[in-house]
């Protein structure tokens, strides 16, 4: 029997073994992940501000998953391509003859100095505990301090996640008021991106409508700022220098680097791949998710998001199927369903690509951001992780 090993429970791998299951694919299916629980990727900057606790954005693995699929607790160190084989850092070896490699994503540094000491990232639970840790821990502190730093918040880019974090932030700002009771009006949240837009997947009003919601809310946007450096208590660029003791750090991410230390063609972790989803130099390797570059349209690589690894795997498991059974693949497609920025648990902006294009924003966007939330937990897991998430 053949041997598919599936590398990472995060949208894409914990996606292509449901399918390779429901397929009644003819092998032996193999799934590693560092941690015996799948997280919510999308929902990190709730559990950041506080708004959610871990156990409502995640679930065990084997509770959603095939008795027939092996799971494996462990953490991937390379892969020896030539060699067909996965080695992990309990120093166990798994020979494969497919590979679904869905490894994930890291943060992005850019090699800016002090980033990787002082940043605080939000690319899993652990990190996104420590933000909060932190964000409340110094805000606690200003009655001791009397240090105005102390009530300065940077959030470093203003993509996807900076935006919602921002969001959540602003919302739950009257609680720490209160609960510490901190001087609003010395309160300072600066947001901080190198380019010189917010937003840019959005048009224009809706991209206006959240930056006006959070500036109202005391948001100071600083756009076209490149970052320099990050220190202990500081954020500079090239002509200012934004002091807060509390530096969030959202500029981007880059893939797993078991892709560089595995001898792949890459950029920034991301392996463009064939319109199969599978290894140019591999044909029996497919490589999806957030390690993944895939080519869209408009000769650009689509952005990564939940949405489109889901569907990645949707394909890569067809196609995994389809090489056992001597048939051809297919071509990868996609068409977006939209995206839905939150700005809170209830206010937000969105896109929607369904029965035509719907432009919204305001309140109505928080219950659609929960359906969106839902939909992804019941894709991934079943009804009853689904309840329990809300």
């Amino acid at each position: 029997m053949k041997k598919v090993v599936v590398l990472g429970a995060g949208y894409a791998g914990l996606r292509v073994v449901k399918e390779l299951v429901k397929l009644k694919t003819d092998a032996e299916i193999t799934l590693v992940n560092k941690n015996d629980y799948h997280y919510e990727s999308t929902q990190l900057h709730e559990i950041a501000v506080g708004n959610k606790k871990p156990s409502d954005i995640s679930f065990k693995i084997t509770d959603v998953i095939s008795k027939k699929v092996n799971f494996i607790k462990d953490e991937v160190v390379s892969i020896d391509r030539p060699k067909k084989e996965v080695h992990l850092k309990s120093g166990k070896v798994l020979n494969y003859d497919y590979l679904a490699n869905s490894l994930g994503f890291e943060s992005e540094s850019f090699g800016i100095k002090g980033v990787d000491e002082y940043g605080l990232p939000l690319i899993d639970i652990e990190t996104a505990l420590a933000a909060k840790e932190h964000l409340e821990n110094t805000l606690a502190d200003y009655a001791k301090s009397g240090d105005e730093n102390d009530l300065h918040i940077a959030v470093c880019g203003a993509g996807f996640t900076s935006i919602e974090y921002l969001g959540e932030l602003v919302y739950r700002l009257p609680e720490f008021i209160s609960k510490y009771n901190l001087p609003a009006d010395k309160i300072k949240i600066y947001c901080i991106e190198a380019v010189d837009k917010i937003l840019p997947m959005f048009t224009q009003d809706l991209s206006k409508y959240a930056v006006d919601y959070l500036e109202k809310r005391g948001v100071e946007f600083f756009v076209s700022t490149p970052i320099i450096e990050i220190t202990k208590n500081s954020v500079k660029s090239k002509d200012k220098t934004f002091n807060a003791n509390t530096i969030i750090w959202t500029t981007g991410v880059k893939g797993s680097h078991v892709i560089a230390d595995s001898g792949y063609s890459q950029r920034r972790n991301r392996v463009m791949v064939k319109d199969d989803l599978s290894s140019s130099d591999d044909p029996n390797e497919f490589i999806i998710g957030d390690v993944s570059a895939v080519m869209s349209a408009s000769g650009r690589p689509y952005p990564t998001t939940g949405q489109i690894s889901i569907a990645q795997a949707n394909f890569a498991a067809k196609n995994i199927d389809a090489r056992i059974k001597g048939q051809e693949t297919k071509k990868f497609t996609f068409k977006s369903l939209g995206t839905v920025c939150s700005l809170g648990p209830k206010n937000g902006v969105a896109e929607i690509n369904v029965l035509g294009h719907w432009k919204l924003k305001g309140r109505e966007v928080g219950p659609l951001k929960k359906i969106v939330n839902d939909r992804s937990v019941l894709e991934l897991s079943n009804f009853k992780e689904m309840l329990a998430s809300r």
